[in-house]
């Protein structure tokens, strides 16, 4: 049986990664999985608390040795695998927490050699129901609503228990660090979609452990993080520009929407939350990011 290589990236979030540790490890073909964790320089004991699993070999611990973002980690731990003996990549956020057999249907539904470009799985929230910040995408200007098929063709998916071969992983090269945060999963699945079959497996199924079940909003989020839109636009400027003109439909139509509801529904700064959405599309008209094929 082939094997899987876990990239987990982590920052000061030891519980929930602790936890998705703990269920990698009860997976029903866990005798085919390694584990491997990417640390963003954390400073809240991640180290300290993973550091009997690193001594027993039960995980590999890699830290950056500073927060280089989501994305950042990300492509920093596909590199560090990409020339390895493993044949599978299974890509997860550190809150993310895989049902036992979620690895199991992988492997099922690639059987003898079935080529494909990414599997990703089910994401439920903590209660039970659909994780809508998660939902998969058809194509970029449509979001999956119907999931009463087991498999599902999709274009687009997020790092929330996200499978690939390497040999994709070769071919196409790691997700873009420079991206920092937001989107990096967007144009990394996107990028292999565009070159092979992709599918939504409903018989894996993770749950993610987020705060709240919704996606980020410019218009009500807290003030100390709307600086970081800047890059949200920036960073979905560069993935619609890849779709040409139907991506550039896609960004005005999610530019006026936003800047429709940060009018109407926000209660306070909204030129703060303007200012963002602009110069994250400045950056983006000249955001030309490196794709890095391995180290």
């Amino acid at each position: 049986m082939k094997k899987t290589i876990a990239v987990i990236v982590t920052y000061n979030r030891k519980k929930l990664l602790l936890e998705c540790i703990e269920n990698l490890e009860k997976q029903t073909y866990s005798s085919f999985l390694s584990i491997m964790v990417v640390d963003n320089n954390s400073t809240d004991g991640t180290y300290e608390l993973l550091k009997p699993l690193i001594d027993n070999k039960r995980i590999i611990y890699r830290n950056t040795g500073k927060n280089l973002g989501g994305a950042g980690g990300f492509e920093y731990g596909v590199l560090q695998v990409i020339e390895t003996q493993y044949d599978y990549v299974w890509i997860l956020d550190d809150d993310t927490i895989p049902t036992e057999n979620a690895l199991e249907e992988f492997y099922n539904f690639i059987g003898d050699e079935r080529e494909f470009g990414f599997l990703s799985s089910y994401v439920k929230w903590s209660d039970g129901s659909l994780c809508t910040m998660n939902v998969q995408r058809k194509s970029l200007l449509k979001k999956l609503t119907s999931f009463d098929q087991k498999v599902i063709p999709i274009q687009y998916a997020t790092f929330v228990s996200f499978f690939v071969s390497m040999k994709v992983v070769k071919e196409v090269g790691a997700p873009i660090g420079d991206f920092f945060i937001w989107g990096d999963d967007w144009e990394y699945s996107r990028r292999i979609s565009k070159k092979y079959n992709s599918y939504l497996l409903m018989n894996s199924v993770a749950v993610h452990k987020t705060l709240h079940n919704q996606g980020c909003d410019i218009s009500n989020d807290v003030e100390e993080r709307i600086p970081r839109y800047r890059l949200y636009y920036r960073n979905n400027f560069y993935v619609a520009k890849q779709e040409g003109i139907l991506g550039a439909f896609y960004y005005m139509l999610k530019i006026l929407k936003d800047f429709i509801r940060i009018i109407f529904k926000s209660k306070t700064l909204k030129k703060q939350r303007m200012d963002a959405m602009k110069d994250g599309i400045l950056d983006g008209i000249k955001f030309c990011p490196q794709i890095k094929m391995h180290q």
